[in-house]
């Protein structure tokens, strides 16, 4: 009983500074909540096999609400790229379904490594990218498209995240106007988040070691709280990011990634 009270208090307070953080940063999604949570599972004992896929797969659950919701709402607007989404909707699903497979039998360093190389690329461009960079001014081929759609799957489902930061960019360098971006990303947040509570909730069933709230690889706690303290405490985030220039979330989420990188990077070296 202990036990659960301490992890329920870590996971309220995580839920509070991922609130402030996404508030902050403009971001819902696991890019945060994943390395919050695996600082509380650190915490709170949680055996390192099942650390990091506990946290992957309970923050795909969390990404759920947010994706409906947001999805609803571009859709409303009008902005959804449908024809992209149809291309996507296939190979990413197929690819969230391979990585919540490799969930079940992958070692820790797996789900860091997908983390440390997505979370590079990305904090790469916060950091150092101009609105100049194009791989091209039209979407590439319909096969090429479903490549990226199963990869961005892929890696979104070792990841944790919705993959909205991959699929923005993805969009907006073959030219794709940011909103419109965005908004698709919306929809690919649904394709993504769903499929993937569902496989690492199979992926982790029966496994040892996981806290008694979990459900495979889902921690029950850690949605139940997570969720309500994110909306409180997003509002604080929101108002100190309205006081900071666009330049300097940029460089401040940039700077946020490259540090959890090295904390993952750290935990792998040291095991």
């Amino acid at each position: 009983m202990e036990d659960i009270v301490t992890l329920a208090l870590a996971l309220a307070a995580a839920g509070a500074v991922t609130g402030v953080l996404a508030g902050l940063f403009g971001i819902g999604g696991g890019a945060i909540i994943v390395p919050v949570l695996y600082e509380v599972f650190v915490f709170n004992d949680v055996p390192e096999d099942v650390r990091m896929p506990l946290a992957v797969g309970t923050s795909l659950a969390i990404i759920v609400p947010t994706s409906i919701r947001s999805a609803l709402g571009h859709a409303k607007k009008g902005a959804v790229d449908k024809p992209v989404l149809r291309i996507w909707a296939v190979p990413m699903m197929v690819g969230v379904a391979a990585g919540s497979f490799v969930a079940h039998f992958a070692p820790p360093f797996v789900f860091q490594a997908a983390f440390i190389i997505v979370a590079s690329i990305v904090s790469t461009k916060m950091l150092f990218g101009r609105s100049d960079w194009r791989l091209g001014e039209t979407l590439p081929s319909r096969p090429t498209l479903g490549v990226f759609g199963g990869v961005i799957g892929v890696l979104s489902s070792l990841m944790g995240i919705g993959g909205g930061a991959m699929s923005t960019l993805v969009l907006t360098l073959y030219g794709k106007p940011i909103h419109q971006a965005v908004a698709t990303s919306a929809g690919v947040g649904l394709l993504i988040s769903v499929p993937g509570t569902i496989g690492y909730i199979l992926a982790g069933w029966g496994k040892a070691g996981l806290p008694p709230d979990s459900i495979g690889f889902v921690s029950l706690l850690g949605f139940a709280l997570i969720v309500p303290t994110t909306l409180i405490t997003a509002p604080i985030g929101v108002h100190l990011a309205h006081r900071l220039s666009r330049r300097t979330l940029e460089i401040m989420f940039g700077c946020f990634l490259v540090i959890v990188c090295l904390r993952f990077i750290y935990s792998a070296v040291t095991g």
